[in-house]
């Protein structure tokens, strides 16, 4: 497993050749991992608190992000992560930590907390993998090919995989929808197992 820790592009040429140099290692990249920091790229409209948004090098960073097939790790705690403290303030979403699948399948309840800004403009980030968590009751999520006889199984999963799902990229929206389908699927199996039971006494 690796973690890539990215530095700030400032200039144009520096934009692109760190969208470049990131697609190269990543890509070349065969062990689960992370890469995080300040990108100093926005990746949508909502990264900023007003309407002076230019797309061009978000359109080019998420461009990268949905070819090497990484998900940013949601952050607990604040939507901003720097600050020009001017009056009136420019908040925006500079700082981030992207996946890859590899490594979500290893740590499925990763996250990433924005912790006090002090006196930095930018916010530090704690990322928690968790690894406690995977063990004891927290059982990892498995597929049961049982599931698929069980009547109205796919109309269950055709009406959740339906639902309005939140995300900038179709990947994006693709592993939301994996998610909640997933998390469903925990809940429903649970409650199952629980109806056979009782049925069985």
């Amino acid at each position: 497993m690796g973690i890539i820790c990215c530095l700030r592009p400032s200039t144009s040429r520096s934009k692109s050749d760190f969208l470049s140099e990131t697609a190269h290692v990543c890509s070349a990249e065969t062990h689960p991992f992370l890469i995080g920091g300040d990108f100093n790229i926005m990746s949508r409209p909502q990264d900023k608190n007003n309407d002076n948004f230019n797309p061009r090098w978000p359109n080019l960073f998420n461009a990268v992000i949905e070819s090497l097939d990484l998900r940013e790790i949601e952050m607990l705690g604040r939507h901003y992560t720097w600050s020009n403290d001017l009056n009136p303030p420019t908040f925006e979403k500079l700082d981030r930590v992207l996946m890859s699948t590899e490594w979500e399948l290893k740590f499925p309840k990763v996250t990433v907390e924005a912790l006090d800004r002090s006196r930095s403009d930018h916010t530090p980030l704690l990322l928690n993998g968790r690894v406690a968590t995977q063990h004891g009751r927290h059982s990892m999520f498995k597929f049961e090919l049982g599931w698929l006889i069980r009547d109205g199984f796919y109309d269950m999963v055709a009406n959740i995989w339906q639902q309005e799902t939140k995300g900038v990229t179709a990947i994006e929206r693709w592993q939301n929808k994996i998610r909640s389908l997933r998390q469903y699927l925990r809940g429903w199996a649970k409650n199952t197992t629980g109806m056979l039971k009782k049925e069985k006494k």
